[in-house]
């Protein structure tokens, strides 16, 4: 393989790693507000225990991951001038504030009320705390909004004047709020959720069938049930709106994504079926007639652009073609798992313990990294779907990579998959320990804010 192919799988590799981790915190930190207000409202009572031990455990799982999005993303952002100088020279008027602005609001804004969230349970008051927690939620979500603001107007580029080569910016709002943005962050953000709401459900499955669980596993498993059962329809339907805009600004990604090679009226829906690139068709396909129009365009009658329109322009079929089918796949997935267990929770909710089957339970257990494979597979469709382009349309991939020797940049692409497989191993490994081990708080970290003097006063 030549320099260009492995600096992308380099970057591939770095940002598929990253992305774990934020996907965790976006949507986390939301549960753990949800976890405060819950034990502030039940203070007193048994049930607020319960809510604090939820909270103890999913704030320790946040703090690991935070701590390992942090340092990925430092390795991701040097590639920018390591491996793709041509990008920044050109479009760094644009990227560089974008990125900036995410350091100087929603990374500041997190790591200065980290540190009272993760330590000053015993510290400060439970409102205090409380605000704490809510403002590093509200930082987590402030830097995917500038993140995916710089992702979407690469897909979807405008606001900019182009000046000897160089992106100028023209109009800041309509760079930030870019015509696919919207659409992207809501994806994203729900994305999130459902990441989240499966790993603290299979977690605390895992917990049940262990033997470890105390009360607190029984309302994180319920409150991530009924999230994971209202976001995913909720996905679908942002899904399908992010798909007419994707049909509008990236026809060629749309054409990969389902597999058109000629463009035709009242297209067929590929089920499944092995792309052959070489030879301009899907091998061994399975078709429904007309479905693809009536998806895509909400028109059985719709023309849609085939491949054969974008001559030296479009991505590569294949990655692009399965990436979207795992992606949907383990989105179906999602829907009849979370459906399931919140129509047992809801019929059984009378019950003070959980009444999931031994069965359910399972297929929680193995659905607990489930979000992780979806986002990979979207993620993969968005980012290869754009090629051979980084700004779609204006720069092509190959005219901004580094000429290095390919022997360098494979060296480091083996030095950076083995350091991240053994650091998924390791963050796997930890947390399924944590849920095995779920310590209780210390007398130094006390369940009851009571059982110290606050700082800013009771309640």
């Amino acid at each position: 393989m030549d320099t260009l192919m492995l600096s992308r799988i380099q970057f591939a590799a770095n940002i598929s790693f990253h992305i774990l981790f934020p996907t965790i915190n976006i949507a986390l930190c939301w549960f753990l507000v949800y976890f405060r207000l819950r034990h502030s409202a039940t203070r007193d009572t048994p049930q607020a225990q319960a809510w604090e031990e939820a909270y103890y455990l999913w704030t320790k799982v946040f703090a690991l991951t935070f701590a390992l999005g942090v340092v990925s993303g430092i390795t991701m952002s040097f590639q920018f001038g390591t491996n793709w100088p041509g990008y920044m020279e050109r479009a760094g008027n644009i990227a560089g504030p974008l990125l900036g602005y995410e350091v100087l609001t929603a990374f500041f804004l997190e790591a200065t009320f980290l540190g009272v969230m993760l330590f000053g349970r015993s510290r400060v008051s439970d409102r205090v705390h409380l605000v704490a927690t809510l403002m590093v939620a509200a930082g987590t979500t402030l830097s995917a909004f500038w993140i995916l603001s710089l992702n979407s107007w690469m897909q979807t580029p405008t606001g900019y004047t182009i000046v000897d080569g160089v992106f100028h910016a023209k109009d800041w709002w309509a760079i930030v709020f870019n015509p696919s943005f919207p659409y992207r962050l809501t994806h994203k953000l729900l994305a999130s959720t459902l990441t989240v709401s499966f790993l603290i459900a299979g977690l605390s499955a895992w917990q049940l069938v262990r033997g470890t669980a105390n009360d607190g596993t029984q309302r994180a498993l319920r409150a991530a049930v009924t999230a994971a059962a209202i976001a995913i329809p909720l996905q679908i339907f942002a899904g399908d709106l992010h798909g007419l805009n994707t049909l509008e600004h990236q026809p060629a990604k749309i054409a990969a994504i389902e597999g058109i090679w000629k463009t035709e009226k009242s297209a067929p829906l590929t089920l499944f079926g092995f792309p052959n690139e070489k030879e301009g068709r899907t091998d061994y396909a399975i078709h429904i007639p007309k479905l693809a129009s009536l998806i895509l365009a909400h028109d059985i009658n719709a023309e849609l652009k085939g491949l054969n329109e974008f001559p030296n322009a479009h991505p590569p079929v294949a990655p692009v073609f399965w990436s979207f089918r795992v992606m949907v796949g383990m989105g179906m997935l999602m829907l009849a798992v979370s459906w399931w267990c919140a129509w047992t929770l809801w019929r059984k909710r009378a019950q003070p313990s959980i009444a999931l089957s031994r069965w359910q339970l399972r297929a929680l257990v193995a659905m607990t990294f489930s979000g992780w494979v979806a986002t990979l597979g979207g993620w993969f469709v968005t980012e290869i779907g754009r090629q051979p382009f980084l700004v779609y349309g204006l720069l092509r991939t190959a005219d901004l990579v580094a000429d290095h020797a390919p022997g360098m940049v494979l060296s480091t692409l083996i030095a950076y998959l083995a350091v991240y497989a053994f650091l998924l191993v390791s963050y796997i490994f930890v947390l399924v320990y944590m849920s095995e081990h779920p310590a209780m708080p210390t007398p130094e970290t006390p369940l009851s804010p009571k059982a110290a003097t606050p700082i800013g006063g009771p309640a």
